[in-house]
């Protein structure tokens, strides 16, 4: 049956694929933007201000929140990590909190991190993993999930989407990756042993799909391939998928130094899988990194 879906965040890269996609499968969007309304298909909010229209959000099969400041900025600034922080757990409240007031509260899908685990070393981790350390991201992706709250205790059907980077050539990182390692700049990130967790484009809207048609599923859900590589086996993929070599590193106190906040994202270890998701029926286009890879440069 066609769904009547509300998005925040639609205007991004993954919004407006995801849009496109649910579209094309004969359901209605209707975009929350922070603008004035262009027509029937958005509606403007303020979430900063709790302004939202309530029947709208309240009236949907389905409410995706994927808004947020960009992850790529100054990882030395206060003012950066402030926003990245406040615009995903505002606006993921006031939905939540609207969705708890409906009499039959709509499905949510509420966007967040795969850095929710912190740095696991090579354990693997599936969804029900602790939440460890106190890095800047792992940080926000505990206060981003717990925003949803209200609408778990509403007895709302809530997935979390515990993103991973998304690997693809005209968005970061693979978009600025790709330049460097057909200069021949590439290089593994410390000794390269971490595991780096990514998913295609196309496996993460055709998995937020899946979770917005399927009833049953809530919960939280590991948006990543099925096998997840260190940053060795990534940095070697990706120079062969652009046929340069890539035999040198980034020495980690280096690296440290310059990526400030940013630096356990690059250096930590997340060797997570998409149980849930598996369990959940979904079937991957790119389980592994070569696969990754190869759709994210086509």
């Amino acid at each position: 049956m066609p769904l009547n879906v509300v998005i925040a965040g639609s205007s991004g890269f993954l919004g407006s694929h995801l849009v496109g996609a649910l579209r094309g499968r004969g359901h209605t969007v209707t975009a929350l933007t922070r603008r004035p309304a262009k027509g029937p298909s958005e509606s403007t909010w303020d979430p900063y201000a709790g302004a939202v229209d309530r029947g709208l959000v309240q009236s949907a099969d389905v409410v995706v929140n994927l808004a947020g400041a960009p992850t790529a900025g100054n990882p030395h600034s206060k003012t950066w990590a402030r926003e990245l922080r406040e615009s995903r757990v505002t606006t993921t409240r006031l939905l939540a909190e609207v969705i708890a007031e409906a009499e039959r509260p709509p499905a949510y899908l509420a966007g967040n991190g795969i850095s929710y685990y912190g740095d696991h070393g090579d354990a693997l981790l599936t969804e029900s993993a602790d939440s460890r350390g106190h890095a800047l991201l792992t940080d926000v992706t505990r206060e981003w999930q717990a925003a949803a709250d209200a609408a778990v205790d509403a007895g709302a059907r809530v997935c979390v989407l515990r993103t991973a980077p998304v690997m693809d050539a005209a968005a970061p990182p693979l978009k600025q990756l790709r330049l460097v390692f057909k200069l021949g700049l590439g290089a593994k990130l410390g000794d390269g042993s971490q595991h780096m967790a990514m998913i295609s484009l196309r496996d993460w809207v055709d998995a937020t799909v899946h979770l917005a048609e399927h009833e049953s599923a809530s919960g939280p859900f590991n948006l990543c391939c099925v096998t997840t590589p260190t940053n060795a086996e990534f940095t070697k993929a990706l120079a062969a998928g652009v046929k340069r070599p890539a035999v040198a590193f980034v020495p980690a106190p280096l690296l440290r130094t310059a990526a400030g906040a940013m630096g356990p994202e690059l250096l930590g270890s997340l060797n997570v899988t998409p149980r849930a998701l598996l369990d959940s029926g979904y079937t991957f286009h790119d389980p592994d990194v070569e696969a990754v890879v190869r759709s994210g440069l086509s």
